[in-house]
């Protein structure tokens, strides 16, 4: 039987990497998906059109999550489609790792702008949808917020945030029956990660290789997996967790 089946999710930064595996993962257990993205719309309508090729449900619909205004529209637009929210997938995010002293003001808001403030946004807005009925949060956290790297103090305090807020949160909406978790994600295989250097090959992909017990990086598929299980029943008794799944390269 499918896990999510009839359930609406909304996945930002859905139309590559982790956030695109869990959108087709969703799909595949049944569920209706939004497969938000900022500006890649031609991957974000792929995505969508392997959900929908596989018999699945989904819409793109674009937001920058940083921007209330799109945000509202975002959550406007799912209600128009689905009628409902009871997923979302904070997962869109901003990443660029550089010494401090190149830590502008304004690479500092972009960072938590899209990881933090963004985050918030869209919880606000899903917890209109989620109604009296409850709901589920998944933020896609980083291991960086455990064991930051040296040029990533930006993304690694934003990660720390989101992992602060799960725990806050959980308490908060608990009596709401609304289950909030975070995923800490290792060294996985993205176009984000190529983007910051972590090509096959790279002194950083053999350095986070040997850091792993499982000796490989991760795969977005890999990640969600576990979405899939904190969005379903099977977590029901699962709340303000921050789940670190790394092939053991956080396992603390």
């Amino acid at each position: 039987m499918s896990k999510l089946k009839d359930k609406v999710a909304v996945v930002t930064g859905a139309s590559k990497g982790i956030g695109a595996g869990i959108a087709k993962a969703f799909a595949t257990e049944g569920a209706k998906v939004v497969v938000n993205y900022a500006s890649s719309k031609e991957a974000a309508e792929e995505v969508v059109k392997t959900i929908t090729d596989n018999g699945g449900t989904a819409i793109a619909v674009q937001a920058d999550i940083s921007n209330e205004a799109d945000v509202i529209r975002m959550f406007e637009e799912t209600k128009k489609a689905f009628g409902t929210l009871d997923i979302l997938v904070n997962n869109a995010v901003y990443q660029q790792f550089l010494p401090i002293e190149q830590a502008s003001v304004e690479v500092f808001h972009q960072h938590f702008n899209v990881n933090v403030l963004g985050s918030i946004l869209t919880i606000q807005s899903s917890l209109k949808l989620f109604g009296g009925k409850g709901g589920n949060i998944i933020n896609i956290s980083s291991g960086a917020s455990k064991m930051p790297m040296a040029g990533a103090s930006l993304y690694s305090a934003t990660k720390a945030a989101i992992d602060a807020i799960t725990i806050s949160l959980s308490k908060e909406l608990g009596a709401k029956n609304i289950r909030v978790n975070s995923i800490l994600p290792g060294a996985t295989e993205t176009e984000g990660a190529t983007d910051a250097g972590v090509t096959t090959g790279s002194e950083y992909e053999k350095m986070f290789i040997a850091n792993t017990p499982l000796g490989r990086r991760g795969q977005p598929e890999d990640i969600a997996k576990v979405a899939v299980f904190l969005a379903s029943e099977d977590a029901a008794w699962i709340t303000g967790e921050n789940i670190s799944v790394s092939g053991g390269m956080y396992g603390f």
